[in-house]
């Protein structure tokens, strides 16, 4: 995946490093140091969103609903969020929020629209980018595609927290997301094809990535209890660290909770229909645990960047 990142990295530190290393004078320098102009919003340092990636091995395993409730929960917390639908085949978070989106990524890459004009506030007080289906992986873009697609990312790194879901299994656009990421969080449920493929896309990043902190989380969903979610985890950690030397964070697990159905038919999110179900405290859990936790070191938009495009 990095030999068609090399150039991609040289515009990279090029023309993005002075964004990246804002200073308090407003200067800007070539170390690789941490921002330290507060922020327009909320005390922000520069440009330091936090990005997520979820992902799963298997599909229907509930990734998507979980990215679009943690962006209203994080929203609670008074952060500025966005949901990157980055299923470039079946995007869906735009349905679960019965969002009709006239644009997506398809028309950034295309430069016949700008991140800005494609990105749709919603009711919820979460920005959301849908997903596009019209080209198959970032590898495939021209030069200046990839530099354009650079350019529009940029243009997200005022806000707190950026979530971007994934499709589901190992394409080389998922392990990219993956690998950009300052979290990983890895959805899966306690069915045994499920925990397989989960396993599975956990051994392509070992193998892909060696000695790379990925910031890996696991979230189990779709449970009965707590016990069986400690059960399915516990199994899962223990094998990638022995077999795959890779650290994996139990994260939390969400119930099994028949609200989350009702709210999928509904086009809303589960934790607006009802705040206070097992399913939306379990998610408020798994984002109190997220603001506690520290993402990987050589964070920052500019970093994110740099990663997506192979320069780890």
């Amino acid at each position: 995946m990095e030999d068609q990142a090399e150039k991609l990295r040289e515009i990279v530190r090029q023309k993005k490093q002075p964004e990246f290393t804002k200073t308090t004078s407003g200067a800007s320098g070539g170390a690789d140091t941490p921002a330290s102009v507060p922020g327009q919003g909320g005390g922000r340092e520069g440009s330091k969103a936090r990005l997520i990636t979820v992902t799963s091995g298997k599909g229907g395993v509930g990734k998507t609903n979980l990215s679009v409730n943690m962006a209203l929960a994080y929203a609670r917390l008074g952060k500025k969020v966005i949901v990157m639908d980055a299923d470039l085949g079946l995007a869906n978070v735009n349905v679960i929020l019965n969002v009709i989106p006239k644009y997506n990524l398809y028309h950034v890459i295309r430069k016949q629209k700008t991140m800005k004009e494609i990105m749709v506030d919603t009711a919820y007080g979460i920005s959301i980018v849908a997903g596009a289906s019209g080209f198959s992986k970032i590898a495939n873009l021209t030069e200046e595609e990839r530099q354009n697609f650079i350019d529009e990312l940029d243009s997200l790194s005022n806000a707190d927290i950026i979530i971007i879901g994934t499709s589901a299994g190992v394409s080389s656009n998922v392990l990219d997301f993956i690998a950009a990421a300052d979290d990983a969080v890895i959805v899966t449920t306690p069915e045994p094809t499920a925990i397989t493929d989960a396993y599975g896309i956990i051994k392509i990043i070992a193998t892909e990535y060696e000695n790379f902190n990925m910031g890996l989380k696991l979230v189990v969903n779709r449970v009965k209890g707590a016990a069986e979610a400690r059960k399915v985890a516990d199994r899962m950690i223990n094998i990638a660290g022995q077999f795959l030397n890779l650290k994996v964070d139990y994260l939390g697990f969400v119930f099994d909770d028949p609200v989350v159905s009702q709210a999928v038919l509904r086009q809303k999110p589960f934790t607006v229909i009802d705040p206070r179900c097992k399913a939306s405290i379990c998610v408020q859990h798994i984002v109190n645990r997220m603001e506690k936790s520290e993402p990987r070191e050589n964070r920052g938009f500019g970093a994110m960047l740099k990663r997506l495009f192979g320069g780890q």
